[in-house]
């Protein structure tokens, strides 16, 4: 028994493990394609032009869902991404646990939101959009906790933008967490899946 409908195929442009768990724990049926993009290039163009994070994070979003569905244009293509922005700061993910410990410090007793897009394209076209903002509250860390924090999550910490893991042991970090889940997890799961059920992917 599924919720989801026959058709149409449902793809999603991400390598993302965070984001192909909440898709396949709300029971969809979907096919998982990274795209590649020049992800710096497109936030460094969007900087240049003055555009906001949000912004520069549906227009990533939506050239990951193009790139896949440019081949497959009978798919519904799902494009993600998300910018962590601090104080006016873009974030990347850290190159390396010397990265990540350089990331923690910046954030530490600050707020940062995520600027987390979705998109969906379809023939040739998208068909649709949404942004959500998580904002997060980290409380002071001290050098001591940042050192067995990395030691305890290791490298998997290296695929987030802020250096955590909100799902493991990251959430030790935070005084304050205002958002949907999925959304910090890198996935706006309840618009997309209304979204779905409008698009007659699931069953209303």
């Amino acid at each position: 028994m599924s919720l989801q409908a026959a058709g149409p195929r449902l793809v999603l442009a991400s390598a993302s493990t965070s984001r192909h768990g909440l898709l396949t724990g709300a029971g969809l049926v979907f096919e998982a394609r990274p795209a590649a993009v020049d992800e710096e290039q497109i936030k460094l163009a969007a900087q240049a032009e003055g555009l906001p994070a949000g912004e520069a994070a549906l227009l990533l979003a939506a050239a990951k869902a193009e790139r896949i569905a440019g081949r497959d244009p009978d798919a519904l293509v799902i494009g993600c991404d998300q910018l962590l922005v601090c104080e006016d700061r873009w974030f990347d993910k850290p190159p390396d646990m010397a990265g990540a410990a350089e990331h923690l410090r910046a954030l530490s007793g600050r707020v940062h939101v995520l600027e987390t897009a979705v998109v969906a394209w379809r023939g040739g076209r998208q068909i649709w959009q949404h942004l959500e903002r998580p904002r997060l509250t980290m409380r002071p860390l001290s050098e001591a906790f940042i050192a067995a924090y990395l030691a305890l999550d290791g490298a998997a910490v290296l695929g987030s933008v802020g250096a955590y893991r909100l799902e493991g042991p990251g959430v030790h970090l935070f005084s304050r967490i205002e958002g949907e889940h999925s959304a910090i997890l890198g996935l706006p799961l309840l618009p997309l899946l209304g979204f779905l059920r409008q698009h007659g992917v699931m069953l209303a």
